[in-house]
């Protein structure tokens, strides 16, 4: 199929904040290693993504760049916004839809053009290409604005949890230690019991799950 256009035409891509948690509980980020020589930000560390194709949708480009690049499927994600400053990118017009994922610890590897895939603590990340900076940090406002609001930390958890696992997850996402009866009284409408409990060492724990 030809297209004909009498104006300046952007490029559109599709770029992934995914997030996980590594094996410490730590909040990490996946991230690609650029691998073709001749593009620009050769070598350098990137959010997954790429330029999406004229008959595919923004989602299927996502989850085709992502197979791609990482070996990654995802299980969840939404759409993060529109990046669009004319100068992000130095091959010209180029916008981006972002996406926002968090998946349970996976292994991933470099395929494609991405030379290498590699999850970092948030705490030790790279230099990042392009605006991708700018990208990780509306996709983490929006997950930690969502914590208190939304079972969006759904996928980072088993089908039935504790109080004391749940409140691990949202410490690693926030950063910062919560005060475990303030935390309890606030998440109280999203979780229910499961009527389960499981047994260990010390007293058994009640399971829940999310509403």
């Amino acid at each position: 199929m030809k297209y004909t256009y009498s104006f300046p035409k952007a490029d559109v891509t599709v770029d992934a904040v995914v997030f996980g948690l590594g094996v410490e509980g730590v909040l990490s980020l996946l991230l690609v290693r650029r691998g073709r020589p001749k593009e620009p930000f050769f070598d350098h560390w990137a959010l997954p993504g790429g330029f999406i194709d004229m008959d595919e949708t923004l989602e299927g480009s996502l989850l085709r760049e992502l197979r791609e690049e990482t070996g990654l499927i995802l299980p969840y994600m939404e759409q993060l916004g529109a990046f669009g400053d004319p100068g992000r990118d130095p091959r010209g017009r180029v916008i981006t839809i972002a996406y926002l994922a968090l998946v349970p610890p996976a292994a991933v590897k470099g395929g494609d053009d991405a030379a290498e895939a590699r999850w970092f603590p948030l705490q030790a990340l790279p230099p990042l290409a392009f605006d991708h900076a700018a990208i990780l940090e509306a996709g983490l406002a929006r997950l930690r604005a969502g914590l208190m609001v939304s079972p969006i930390a759904r996928p980072l958890l088993p089908e039935s949890f504790s109080l004391g696992d749940l409140q691990r997850v949202y410490s690693a996402i926030l950063d910062q230690p919560l005060d475990k009866r303030n935390f309890r009284r606030r998440i109280n409408d999203l979780v229910e019991p499961t009527g389960e409990r499981r047994e260990g060492k010390h007293r058994p724990a009640i399971l829940y799950r999310f509403r």
